[in-house]
C-alpha cells in the first residue's frame, strides 16, 4: 500500500439502543420508585397517627394508635382469642367468603351471559335484575340470618348477592360488546349458537368478566364480615362486633387489617391468573 495513502478510519457501526430493552429498564425504575412512595406514604401515615395519639391530639380511646393495633394482633397470633386460633377465625370468614364468591361469580356469569345472549330473556328479566339491584344488599344480611340461621349458610347467602350483580352486568356488557363480524363468520362456518356462546362469546367476554372479579371478591369479604357482625358463632366478623362491644378500638382495627391483608393477597392471585390467561394482551402501549 502507498505510504501516500492514509487509509480512513474504520467505521463502527454502533448499534442502536434496544428500546425494548430500555423501556422494561425504565418501567423496573418506575416500580421501584412507586414500591418506595407507597412504603414511605404509609410510614408517614401511621407515623403521624402514633404521635397524634399519643400527644393525645386525638382521642386514643377512639382512635387506637398503629402500635396497639400491632399488639393486639400479636396477642391473636400467639395467645389466640376468645373465640379460638386467629387461623381459625381467618379460615372461617375466608371459607364463607370463598364460597360466597365462586357461587356468586358461576351465577352472574351463567346469567350475564345468557341474558347476553338471548333479547327476550333480557326483556323479561331486565326489570326484575333491575329492582333488585336497587335494593341495598347489606340490609338482605338479618333477612339471611332469620332464614339459614347462625352458621355459615347466612354468611354465604349475604356475599352471593353482592357478588352476583358486578359480575352479572360485566357478564352481560361482555356478551353485548361481542364483534358481530366474529359471530357472523363463526355462523358462516357452521356454528350453532351453542358453538358460537362457547367458542367465541364467552372468550370474548373474559376480559370484562375478569375485570368485575378484582371487585367482587372484596364484596364477598365484605358480606361475610356484616353476616358475621349481625350473628355468628366464629369469624373476623365476630371479632369485630365483640372488640366494639367491649370498646376495644384496637381490636377492630386489627381485624380490619387481617382483612386487608387477605383481600390484598386474593387479589395478587387473581392478578397473577388474569395475566397467566391473558399473555397474549401487550403489557403496555406501543411507541
Amino acid at each position: 500500500m502507498s505510504p501516500d495513502v492514509i487509509s480512513a478510519p474504520a467505521m463502527v457501526d454502533t448499534p442502536k439502543p434496544d428500546r425494548a430493552h430500555s423501556r422494561a429498564r425504565a418501567a423496573r425504575r418506575r416500580k421501584a420508585v412507586v414500591l418506595l412512595a407507597r412504603v414511605l406514604l404509609l410510614v408517614a401515615v401511621l407515623g403521624l397517627w402514633e404521635v397524634l395519639s399519643r400527644t393525645e391530639a386525638i382521642d386514643p380511646f377512639n382512635f387506637s394508635m398503629p402500635s396497639k393495633i400491632w399488639d393486639q394482633i400479636y396477642t391473636w397470633v400467639t395467645h389466640g382469642t376468645a373465640l379460638g386460633s386467629i387461623g381459625e377465625q381467618i379460615w372461617v370468614t375466608l371459607q364463607e367468603a370463598l364460597l360466597g364468591w365462586v357461587i356468586g361469580v358461576v351465577a352472574g356469569v351463567l346469567f350475564g351471559i345468557a341474558l347476553g345472549r338471548i333479547a327476550f330473556l333480557a326483556d323479561v328479566l331486565g326489570p326484575y335484575i333491575k329492582v333488585l339491584n336497587s335494593i341495598p344488599r347489606i340490609v338482605l344480611a338479618p333477612i339471611f340470618v332469620i332464614w339459614f340461621g347462625l352458621g355459615p349458610s347466612s354468611k354465604v347467602a349475604s356475599a352471593v348477592v353482592l357478588v352476583f350483580f358486578p359480575v352479572f352486568f360485566n357478564a352481560f356488557q361482555g356478551a353485548r360488546e361481542v364483534d358481530r363480524n366474529l359471530v357472523a363468520n363463526a355462523r358462516i362456518l357452521g356454528a350453532s349458537d351453542r358453538r358460537v356462546t362457547l367458542q367465541v362469546v364467552i372468550p370474548s367476554a373474559t376480559s370484562w368478566i375478569f375485570t368485575s372479579l378484582h371487585v367482587s371478591f372484596g364484596f364477598a369479604l365484605i358480606g361475610a364480615i356484616v353476616g358475621e357482625y349481625i350473628g355468628a358463632t366464629k369469624g373476623v366478623g365476630l371479632l369485630v362486633a365483640q372488640s366494639q362491644g367491649t370498646f376495644n378500638a384496637a381490636g377492630v382495627y386489627a381485624a380490619m387489617v387481617i382483612l386487608a391483608v387477605v383481600a390484598l393477597v386474593a387479589e395478587g392471585l387473581l392478578t397473577f391468573a388474569e395475566r397467566r390467561i391473558f399473555r397474549w394482551k401487550p403489557s403496555e402501549s406501543q411507541d
